[in-house]
């Protein structure tokens, strides 16, 4: 009964033994075989990494081109706007001098536009009364008048006689 008993509890312990032994195995293997896929799943890892780069590289490159493109569009916007308040800050300068000018007694270009087709108008009229000449003529304008006026006055005071010579 005792070498029953000897050689049950050696048949456990061996048992023991080799689940131990079993056990210890399966953990070296464990080992070598992260040893050799570690390698492996560095290399998956960068993989992945590199693909998650791209991904965001192209979401940043999105965003910058979303954000050029509102840049442009406020850029224009105020290009657009600047350029209508050019346009109004002409428009009153353009008043103003033309008040000034009317002040100054200035004709405007639509009142000369209108004196011109009145003297015209006088022109083609003169033309188509009979017994005047074909080339109508020229008055002289009021600066010519005065000048040639003038030195005929001063041709007549110098050719005076004096009353101490008579003819004879």
């Amino acid at each position: 009964m005792a070498t029953q008993d000897d050689d049950h509890g050696n048949k456990g312990s061996d048992r023991i033994k080799d689940s131990a032994q079993q056990i210890w195995l399966a953990g070296l293997g464990a080992f070598a075989k992260m040893q050799q896929e570690g390698s492996k799943a560095f290399e998956a890892l960068v993989k992945d990494g590199a693909g998650m780069q791209k991904k965001t590289q192209q979401a940043a490159e999105e965003t910058l081109a979303q954000a050029q493109t509102r840049m442009a569009g406020f850029a224009n916007e105020f290009g657009t706007k600047a350029a209508g308040q050019w346009g109004k800050l002409e428009n009153i300068f353009e008043e103003r001098v033309a008040r000034a000018l009317e002040k100054l007694g200035v004709p405007s270009a639509a009142e000369h536009a209108a004196l011109q087709a009145r003297v015209a108008a006088l022109e083609a009229e003169l033309q188509r009364r009979p017994g005047t000449s074909a080339a109508p003529a020229r008055t002289a304008s009021r600066k010519t008048a005065g000048r040639s006026a003038a030195p005929a006055t001063a041709a007549k005071k110098t050719v005076r006689r004096s009353s101490s010579t008579k003819p004879d």
